[in-house]
């Protein structure tokens, strides 16, 4: 059991730092580059090449059954779920099979939108206390659910 988290711009490092030391399970930042270093021994930090997708290659390539990935990138979050490991946004929703194909269509349609209209202005909503108390249970619900499949 690992968590991997996506970490270059994530939010909630810090939270999922403690709900993975409290059920002694690992945890790995992939991120680009540097990140400040956590003195936890469950948490070690893999940086990558620079180059897009370098870190998504990586978390991709190593995250199954039984493993928990973080990350905010919906191609990356499909290849991990479809390996078989739970995803999750910093916002706590959860990445699966019902809904990822649907995730991956609205990733599309927006590309094509801002590519229509390269004056679109906006962007996402703020990330808020309430995101980040979903997370805290979602990652909770997680663990507790990989640890159950890899017995």
């Amino acid at each position: 059991m690992t968590v991997y988290i996506d970490a270059d711009a994530c939010p909630v490092k810090s939270e999922a730092e403690k709900v993975a030391t409290r059920h002694g399970v690992r945890m790995v930042l992939v991120a680009n580059s540097g990140l400040r270093p956590s003195r936890n021994p469950l948490v070690t930090m893999q940086i990558v090449a620079d180059g897009p997708d370098e870190a998504d290659k990586w978390i991709a390539e190593r995250a199954g059954k039984g493993d928990v990935v973080v990350t905010t990138d919906i191609p990356l979050a499909a290849k991990c779920v479809e390996a078989g490991a739970q995803v999750l946004r910093p916002d706590g929703s959860a990445l699966s099979a019902a809904n990822i194909g649907q995730q991956l269509a609205m990733r599309d349609l927006m590309t094509d939108l801002r590519a229509a209209d390269p004056f679109r202005q906006g962007g996402g909503k703020g990330f808020t206390k309430a995101d980040r108390s979903r997370f805290l249970d979602a990652l909770e619900q997680a663990l507790r659910q990989a640890a159950r499949e890899v017995k």
